[in-house]
C-alpha cells in the first residue's frame, strides 16, 4: 500500500509539473475562463484528457515515443507555432477596438454597460463540445508533453510496469491536471467578472500577445 501511495504522489507531482507552467495553452484558458464558463470548464478538461493520455502512451510506450519524436519534433513544433500564431492573431484583430453595435433604431458607439462578467470578447463564443476539441488539438500538437512523460516514465523503470502501478500513477497524473486546470479557469472567471469591459479588453490583447510571442518561442530554433 505504501508503495502504490508513494507511486500516486510521484503521478500527482508529475502532473501539477506538467500543468503549472502557464505557457500558451495556460494563457488561452485564462482567456476562455474570463469569456464562458461553460465552454472554460470544457478547455481545461480537455487539456487534462490529453494529459492522461500522454501520461498512459509514455507509460506503455515511452522509449518508442522519445525515438519517434526525436526525428520529427522541430516540425511538430512548427506545426504548433502556426497553430498558435493564427490563434493570436485573430484574437488581435478581433480586439483592435472597443466593441460597438451598429443597428436599426441605435446610434452607432460603445455598448451600453453590461452584468458584470458579460462584457462583450473579441471572438465569439463556441460551443463546449468545440471548445473541447480546439484545446484537445493544442495541447496534442505540443510535443513538449510527450517528451516530459516519456523522460519521467522512463526514469521511473520497471516500478511502473508491476501490478497497477502504472494505473495509478496515470490517474494521479490526470487528477493533479485536472483539478489545477479547473482552478486556473475558475479564478480567472471570478476575476473577470469584477473587470469592466474596457480593462477586459486590454487583457485579451495582453493575453493574446503573449501566446503571438510563445509561438515564435516554440518555432525556435527553425529545422
Amino acid at each position: 500500500m505504501s508503495a502504490m501511495w508513494t507511486t500516486a504522489l510521484a503521478g500527482a507531482a508529475a502532473g501539477l509539473g506538467v500543468a503549472m507552467p502557464v505557457g500558451a495553452v495556460g494563457v488561452l484558458l485564462v482567456q476562455e475562463g474570463m469569456r464562458d464558463r461553460r465552454g472554460a470548464v470544457a478547455a481545461a478538461s480537455a487539456v487534462a484528457v490529453v494529459d492522461l493520455a500522454y501520461a498512459a502512451a509514455a507509460t506503455a510506450l515511452g522509449p518508442w515515443i522519445a525515438a519517434t519524436l526525436s526525428g520529427v519534433e522541430a516540425w511538430v513544433r512548427l506545426a504548433a507555432a502556426a497553430v498558435l500564431a493564427v490563434i493570436a492573431g485573430r484574437g488581435l484583430w478581433g480586439s483592435r477596438r472597443p466593441p460597438t453595435r451598429d443597428s436599426p433604431g441605435q446610434r452607432e458607439g460603445p455598448l451600453p454597460a453590461r452584468p458584470p462578467g458579460q462584457g462583450e470578447d473579441p471572438l465569439p463564443a463556441r460551443s463546449p463540445a468545440r471548445t473541447f476539441a480546439r484545446f484537445a488539438a493544442l495541447t496534442l500538437v505540443n510535443p513538449t508533453t510527450a517528451l516530459y512523460f516519456t523522460a519521467l516514465t522512463t526514469a521511473q523503470g520497471s516500478t511502473l510496469h508491476g501490478g497497477g502501478s502504472g494505473a495509478v500513477f496515470v490517474s494521479a497524473v490526470f487528477a493533479a491536471s485536472f483539478v489545477w486546470q479547473q482552478l486556473l479557469v475558475a479564478a480567472s472567471g471570478f476575476a473577470g467578472a469584477r473587470i469592466s469591459d474596457a480593462a477586459r479588453m486590454w487583457t485579451f490583447r495582453l493575453g493574446y500577445g503573449l501566446v503571438a510571442l510563445y509561438a515564435v518561442k516554440v518555432a525556435l530554433p527553425l529545422p
